[in-house]
């Protein structure tokens, strides 16, 4: 672990994981084995990160973020081994409560919603709203799912979770809860 690392309370490192510089993880997070995060990554509390994956500068995981085994995100768009670009960095944001499958690739400037559900294996090349399930090559909506995963099937614009019976709408495409 480098310097000026912040961790919080609760957080397990697995072996052989390297947390760089400025790195702030909140609490009550799991980092798998062969983690590397940082440097200045932003993880929020309740985050778990499996096996293999790194979080790179501009890589932002708001809290209960699921990262898959081997999940990948880039952090520029035009990379050349011999072009020094650590200035044009791409912001990538994974909002509250998303999963990540294994083998996904978040391109970076890219935002993955509140809830949403990338599959594994997908490529993610473009914004995925909120509570949508995305997955392929590259990724597209394919349904919508609950908070807690399960998919939702709306009839007029509403749906009821058959497994937690939370609630929500659909508007124009944007998913939200209802209650």
């Amino acid at each position: 672990m480098d310097k000026d690392v912040k961790i919080g309370t609760g957080t397990k490192v697995w072996h052989f994981s390297h947390i760089l510089g400025n790195s702030v993880i909140g609490k009550d997070c799991i980092i798998g084995q062969n983690v590397m995060i940082g440097p200045d990554a932003e993880i929020g509390d309740r985050c778990k990160i499996q096996n293999n994956v790194s979080i790179y500068k501009g890589v932002i995981l708001e809290d209960k973020v699921f990262c898959g085994p081997s999940c990948v995100f880039t952090n520029i768009s035009i990379p050349r081994a011999f072009i020094e670009r650590k200035n044009e960095f791409l912001r990538t944001t994974v909002k509250k409560g998303a999963t990540i499958g294994a083998n996904a690739t978040i391109i970076c400037g890219t935002t993955i919603g509140r809830y949403a559900f990338i599959g594994a294996a997908a490529i993610v090349t473009k914004d995925v709203p909120d509570y949508a399930l995305a997955y392929g090559s590259p990724a597209r909506i394919r349904a919508w799912v609950c908070e807690c995963g399960r998919k939702l099937k709306f009839r007029k614009l509403k749906a009821t979770c058959n497994c937690c019976r939370k609630t929500y709408s659909n508007t124009a495409g944007r998913v939200s809860r209802i209650k």
